[in-house]
């Protein structure tokens, strides 16, 4: 064999050696490497969008577990994550997310609970279940027990009360509702106007303001005291008088309507 092609062959098989080298650092890596846990990065706040960007350059995969409305939270946001953030996972872990919704969810009146004359505060955890915060706007004076539920306000506008719902309501989740409450005694109406009226008109009229007849005094025969005409009053009647509820109205009837009745 000539030295020339001693050389040839000893450049070729140092050629094949190297290669061999390389081919073994090369599988050995990949084997040291594959199955690696790597550090899963904290999504939640991030835009779903970009979160799956950069999950995908870290060989992850995001995948909506599902999504709900979150009131000031932006769509799209992520809400949590499974696994956590910081966890342990190897390449290609799939990793599912809650994200707020673009929209709010919308009930109807007839998706809440009973509301007229139910007591507040039970009223208003049911109503927070649903994502619906509830206040106090004002309150009425009643007979009934206090802290009962008159009027529901949305608005600025009455969609609940004694003749019933409103139509065609809706209520987003993360709205406000105003609530009008029963009150009990202390309130102020101006003395009504009886004279000339009918007892049992009058009565309805009394009973409306939470007032009482006191003394019923009667001039001449009274056959029918429905019928009956007011002829007199005490407290009478006077522009800007007053009267408590609960008060009495003492009055005088006669069969017969006087003369200064129109």
């Amino acid at each position: 064999m000539t030295l020339k092609r001693f050389i040839i062959h000893l450049i070729i098989m140092a050629v094949l050696l190297a290669l061999v080298i390389i081919a073994v650092l090369t599988w050995l890596r990949f084997y040291t490497n594959h199955g690696q846990k790597l550090e899963l990065a904290d999504y939640i706040g991030m835009n779903y969008e970009e979160a799956k960007k950069d999950a995908s350059d870290n060989t992850f995969e995001l995948i909506i577990n599902d999504s709900i409305h979150k009131v000031g939270v932006p769509g799209g946001e992520i809400l949590s994550q499974n696994p956590t953030p910081f966890s342990k996972v190897k390449e290609k872990r799939k990793v599912y997310v809650t994200t707020a919704k673009y929209n709010a969810d919308v009930l109807t009146l007839d998706e809440l609970p009973s509301l007229y004359g139910k007591e507040f505060e039970s009223k208003k955890r049911e109503l927070s279940f649903l994502s619906i915060d509830s206040e106090i706007k004002d309150y009425k004076y009643d007979t009934g027990e206090p802290d009962h539920i008159l009027e529901v306000w949305q608005d600025g506008k009455r969609i609940v009360s004694a003749a019933g719902k409103a139509k065609g309501v809706t209520i987003e989740k993360g709205s406000k509702l105003s609530f009008v409450l029963s009150k009990r005694g202390g309130g102020t109406f101006e003395i009504p106007d009886l004279l000339c009226m009918q007892y049992s008109a009058a009565k309805f009229v009394l009973d409306s303001r939470q007032l009482n007849f006191g003394q019923v005094m009667t001039e001449g025969e009274i056959s029918n005291e429905s019928s009956a005409y007011i002829i007199a009053q005490d407290p009478p009647y006077r522009v800007g008088g007053t009267i408590q509820m609960g008060e009495t109205i003492n009055i005088t009837i006669s069969s017969t309507k006087p003369n200064f009745c129109r």
